[in-house]
């Protein structure tokens, strides 16, 4: 594995950032990781990243433990922290050489990961006068340099125009072709775009891990259906299944069933045998927006 992380727990003070966390990533995943602000997702990066010990639990990274093989993890992950650390007076080569130099690598890469991270345009300007986007690039070749299994992205693409962030998401999908990926981000259409799987922690703690197309496919189905009458909640919840029965307006109603089974036609039948017209059946688009929410309301 990659990544591999047993019972890890974290607290700061009274607050429990992470408890007993459990998860691995096999070489070549690309694996977003969400949660809501004060989930524990920069802390674990951070133990990860050997800047932060966990109080309890293991994790590896490459097979080096975190906590008592700290320089071999270290040349094993490529990190971008949240707020990207550049030395802004420096030129894009001459910061890229000072981290050369600080890893041990030839300077001959310097040029390989300007190439690779699309800065060859910007690579004679001073990092000051980039833009947000090539300053994110300028993080990225940095965490390149020393040609890291594993990429530990924190927020990599937060600030960034829509533009920007086109080029970033595309920029870090190749990248992960040859690498293990985790990121961190706020941004669902960003996980969709390019992540093959998705971790949710809430509140230090995991609440899902699945692939991304099983994630969205395994949620609850949400029906709108309107009636031409009056139907009573007590009715409604005799169809199988159903979990939540919502009156949106006057004869709208939003039905939520734990079942991936199409229950458009359950509801028909039930409005028929019941003498009821349905006037709309709609089954509302499921994205990884709406399981985050569901998940992480708790």
């Amino acid at each position: 594995m990659s990544i591999e992380v047993k019972d890890i727990s974290k607290s700061y003070g009274a607050q429990k950032a992470l408890n007993n966390v459990s998860f691995s990533v096999k070489k070549g995943e690309i694996v977003g990781f969400l949660g809501p602000n004060g989930a524990g997702k920069s802390t674990l990066m951070k133990i990860l990243t050997t800047f932060l010990i966990a109080d309890e639990g293991t994790a590896s990274v490459n097979g080096h433990d975190v906590t008592t093989d700290e320089k071999a993890v270290q040349k094993s992950v490529g990190y971008l922290p949240e707020h990207n650390p550049l030395y802004l007076d420096l030129y894009v080569r001459e910061y890229l050489a000072f981290n050369a130099d600080v890893y041990n690598v030839a300077k001959s890469r310097i040029e390989e990961v300007i190439q690779l991270t699309g800065l060859t345009p910007e690579a004679h300007k001073k990092i000051g006068s980039l833009s947000k986007g090539y300053r994110q690039r300028v993080g990225l070749a940095t965490a390149l340099l020393h040609d890291p299994e594993v990429l530990i992205l924190d927020e990599p693409t937060t600030g960034l125009d829509p533009n920007q962030l086109v080029e970033i998401r595309d920029l870090i999908k190749n990248i992960g072709k040859d690498k293990t990926v985790f990121l961190s981000t706020h941004i669902m259409q960003e996980v969709e775009a390019i992540c093959d799987r998705v971790i949710i922690i809430n509140k230090g703690e995991i609440v899902t891990d699945k692939k991304l197309n099983n994630l969205v496919k395994d949620s609850q189905q949400v029906i709108e259906v309107e009636f031409d009458t009056a139907v009573e909640e007590a009715k409604l919840k005799t169809l199988d299944n159903l979990t939540i029965a919502k009156n949106v307006q006057g004869h709208i109603w939003e039905l939520t069933f734990s079942t991936d089974k199409d229950m458009r036609p359950v509801i028909f039948d039930f409005a028929q045998n019941n003498g009821i017209k349905t006037l709309q059946l709609n089954l509302k688009n499921r994205n990884l927006e709406s399981v985050f929410r569901e998940m992480t309301k708790k």
